[in-house]
C-alpha cells in the first residue's frame, strides 16, 4: 500500500543506463534540496522495455528480474547490478539512496565506470558514504533486491514507461522529459520543472517537441 507521503511524491522513473536519466536525477536532486520538492527514485529497465519479447511495455514477457546475474549482454547485466545495488543502497534510508545513485550515475556518465563490475560498485557505495558491511550484506539478499525491483518495473509498465527520466506529479500526470544540458543552478532547476510541468498539465496536451537535426 503506498503512504500518504508517497502519494504526494513526484515519482522519478530513470534507469542508471541513460544519460538523461542522470540529468534528470541531478535536477530532481537540486529541486528536493534548494526548493523542497519532494521525489521518490523508481526504476525502469530500458533494456526490459526495448526487449523484443515485449512488443507491449504494459504487458511484458521477458522481464530483467528473471535473468540470471551474469546472462545476456553487459547492458543487461550492468543495469540488472546496479538497479540491485541501488536497492541495497535504499534500505540505509533514503538519503543514502539518493546519494549511491547520484555517485552511480556519475561514474557511469562521467567517468566511464562499468557498472557489471562488483568493485566499481563497492567504490560507489564507498563514495557515497554508505555502511559498507550493510551494503554488502543486503546485497546477499537477492530475492528481496529483486523482489523490490519487480516492483518499480510492474509500477513502471502499468504507466506506459517507454523512455528515462519519466517523471509522474501527484496528480497523476506523466511524462518522458528529454533535454540536453546538465542543470545545476537552483534558479535554472526551479525554471526548467516549471516550464515542464506548464506544458504537462496545459490542456493542449502537447506530445512531442523535437528539434530538426
Amino acid at each position: 500500500m503506498t503512504s500518504t507521503s508517497e502519494s504526494r511524491a513526484i515519482q522519478l522513473y530513470f534507469d542508471f543506463l541513460c544519460p538523461y536519466a542522470w540529468r534528470g536525477v541531478e535536477l530532481a536532486d537540486v529541486l528536493r534540496r534548494e526548493h523542497g520538492l519532494h521525489f521518490e527514485l523508481r526504476h525502469f529497465s530500458l533494456v526490459q522495455g526495448n526487449h523484443p519479447e515485449n512488443p507491449d511495455r504494459k504487458a511484458p514477457q521477458w522481464w530483467l528480474t528473471d535473468q540470471a546475474a551474469e546472462g545476456g549482454s553487459e547492458a543487461q547485466q550492468g543495469s540488472l547490478a546496479a538497479f540491485l545495488a541501488a536497492q541495497a543502497a535504499m534500505r540505509q534510508g533514503e538519503e543514502a539512496g539518493w546519494r549511491f545513485a547520484l555517485a552511480l550515475l556519475r561514474a557511469r556518465h562521467q567517468q566511464k565506470a562499468e557498472l557489471h563490475r562488483p568493485d566499481v560498485l563497492q567504490q560507489v557505495a564507498e563514495a557515497a558514504g554508505l555502511e559498507l558491511p550493510t551494503f554488502q550484506q543486503d546485497l546477499q539478499d537477492d530475492a528481496g533486491l529483486r523482489a523490490a525491483l519487480r516492483q518499480d518495473l510492474q509500477d513502471s509498465a502499468a504507466l506506459g514507461v517507454f523512455g528515462t527520466p519519466t517523471f509522474q506529479l501527484p496528480e497523476g500526470g506523466a511524462a518522458y522529459f528529454r533535454y540536453a544540458n546538465l542543470v545545476t543552478d537552483p534558479a535554472q532547476a526551479l525554471a526548467l520543472w516549471q516550464l515542464y510541468t506548464s506544458v504537462l498539465s496545459d490542456d493542449a496536451r502537447i506530445e512531442t517537441i523535437k528539434r530538426p537535426r
